[in-house]
């Protein structure tokens, strides 16, 4: 599908170059770019009641404040640009900033994760879009800049339904490249999973949509996955790539990691994800 409206999910208190950033991606797509700001609510400090009180309220009308002024700032630098754009602000708890990117997500045809939020509001940011929104996860990286129109891309396969979900999101971009490297890692030949001959299935698929394919079925030599698709990204000079976000639950992922929480964590070059 064409991406038409691109929403940004940013930190309040550092988003001016993850801005300017989409800002440039939409220009460049020609999308619509709605913009998240997010400012999570500072915990009440321990200490006398009535001191709390007072001190716990001028926090947060500064926090308010600041939430403000940032989306002011922000609509000022959009309005420069010239790009079709609204801004919005959400003062938020904790342990509600992942619903409340989710339901934002419902309305925006890819969520767009920048590089500059607080770590854990960030891991929050993408779950809620991953499991709240039905709607794929842009990952922007610090090592390039991201695309909506990538040259060459790398589909990670592994025949769930997180991946296939994945490639059909992706038909669009993946038909207006110059080349997909469909990556299969350790594959192994089964009826019900791979088929006889692994990648050739999803390769036919793609290839009947106008699609350049290569399938790369490559050994991980003691390696992680990640950093197997991380290696052949690098090797083949992809612009993005694609995958299915979380196979196994998310409290596996935490406690004992995976692909997902690790391409999360340190995306080499742009990720497109979708569960």
């Amino acid at each position: 599908m064409t991406y038409k409206t691109i929403l940004l999910v940013i930190d309040a208190n550092q988003y001016e170059t993850d801005l300017r950033a989409a800002a440039d991606l939409c220009a460049a797509a020609n999308a619509h770019l709605s913009v998240l700001l997010v400012k999570v609510a500072a915990p009440p400090q321990l200490g006398d009641y009535a001191a709390l009180s007072v001190a716990w309220l001028d926090i947060r009308a500064a926090e308010i404040e600041q939430l403000d002024k940032a989306v002011e700032a922000s609509r000022t630098t959009l309005k420069d640009h010239g790009i079709s754009s609204d801004v919005a602000g959400e003062y938020t708890e904790t342990a509600w900033d992942d619903d409340l990117v989710g339901e934002r997500a419902r309305y925006a045809d890819v969520t767009l994760i920048g590089t500059s939020m607080d770590p854990s509001l960030r891991t929050r940011a993408i779950e809620g879009a991953l499991f709240y929104s039905a709607r794929p996860v842009l990952l922007a990286t610090h090592r390039q800049s991201v695309t909506l129109l990538p040259k060459r891309i790398l589909l990670a396969w592994n025949s769930s339904f997180e991946s296939t979900r994945a490639a059909r999101e992706a038909l669009y971009m993946m038909r207006n490249a110059e080349s997909v490297n469909v990556v299969l890692v350790d594959p192994t030949a089964a009826p019900r999973s791979n088929g006889d001959e692994p990648g050739a299935d999803v390769a036919t698929y793609l290839a009947r949509h106008g699609i350049k394919v290569t399938v790369d079925r490559l050994p991980s030599a003691g390696r992680r996955v990640e950093e197997v698709l991380n290696q052949h990204a690098l090797d083949t000079a992809a612009d993005l790539i694609v995958m299915g976000a979380y196979g196994h639950s998310r409290l596996r992922e935490k406690v004992f990691g995976g692909v997902t929480k690790a391409m999360i964590e340190a995306p080499i070059v742009p990720v497109l994800m979708i569960r």
